[in-house]
């Protein structure tokens, strides 16, 4: 009888080994399956192809590997589809805006030419009428290859640690002739030391563009006013009109490309400036925000990372 208690002990105890040692595979295949798996997404997030070699066993993590490679196959041929479209993309854009550079000057030059022999008459009015076209599509074809070029990564932004008071000068010297015109007063407050890591050339673009809106639609004698604050975080700069402002239910359109406000189609403009300036000041880790009441102006808050 106490033999058959020790052999049902032993059977008892062998058992409960066994299973332990069952356990103890089962966690270690689950950390090889887990860590293979961790490996193999870490290359397919780095975007590198994973190694084909056939499993040798057919096991669960053979047919998981298995799709992994169609997976990463697929992914391959896609970016590498995209890859061709970008190419020809940014090979048209560069295309029109070769070809269209030569007959827009050859126009204006013609148009020159016709003022200096025409007299005060009739005849003048239409060339100036059809001047102010040709400089509008000029400024809208303009515009257009600038946004293909970002948007296909053609331009790229560089960085670099400068003054901002040099950007904004660049900025603002661009719309002084259009704010004097309106005899719009434009005030800037700032630190002449303040250094920012930005790209000097399209940040002065994103803000000309910002300052172009305000004048536009800011009446005669208004005001528009320039604050630059460095956080802790971002260097702000804060751009406040005193022009029609902006319906808050109209705010999240704004930039948007080709947008305009219903009621100010009479005006000029093709809707392309505020996307841009959002577009340059984005790929600058940076971001924009507006606040706006009609009737009572707009701030645009442009933030930089510092």
């Amino acid at each position: 009888m106490e033999i058959i208690y020790i052999l049902i002990i032993v059977l008892f105890i062998g058992i409960i080994i066994s299973l332990l040692w069952k356990n103890r595979c089962l966690k270690h295949d689950i950390y090889d399956f887990t860590e293979k798996l961790e490996n193999s997404l870490n290359e397919l997030l780095n975007s590198r192809n994973l190694n084909k070699t056939i499993c040798e066993q057919d096991d669960l993590w053979g047919m998981v590997y298995e799709k992994l490679c169609r997976i990463s196959d697929m992914y391959t041929h896609k970016n590498q589809e995209l890859f061709k479209e970008k190419e020809n993309l940014k090979e048209l854009v560069s295309d029109i805006s070769h070809q269209t550079k030569t007959p827009l000057a050859n126009i204006k030059l013609y148009q020159e030419m016709l003022f200096d022999k025409v007299n005060k008459s009739e005849s003048t009015e239409h060339l100036i009428k059809m001047s102010k076209q040709v400089d509008k599509l000029d400024f809208l074809l303009q515009n257009m290859i600038k946004m293909s070029r970002l948007e296909t990564g053609t331009i790229k932004i560089q960085k670099s640690k400068q003054f901002i008071a040099e950007t904004l000068a660049l900025a603002i010297g661009a719309v002084v002739p259009k704010a004097d015109k309106k005899n719009i007063q434009i005030h800037v407050t700032y630190d002449e030391t303040l250094q920012l890591e930005h790209d000097k050339k399209w940040t002065a673009e994103a803000i000309f563009n910002i300052l172009d809106n305000a004048v536009k639609y800011t009446s005669v004698n208004g005001s528009i006013n320039i604050v630059v604050n460095k956080e802790t975080i971002f260097t702000k700069i804060s751009i406040t009109d005193t022009g029609k402002g902006i319906p808050l239910e109209r705010q999240g359109m704004i930039f948007n490309r080709f947008y305009r406000e219903p009621d100010v189609h009479n005006t000029e403009g093709v809707g392309i400036g505020l996307y841009l300036a959002r577009e340059i000041i984005c790929m600058q880790k940076g971001y924009i925000e507006v606040e706006s009441e009609s009737g009572k102006g707009s701030t645009f808050h442009l933030y930089f990372p510092n």
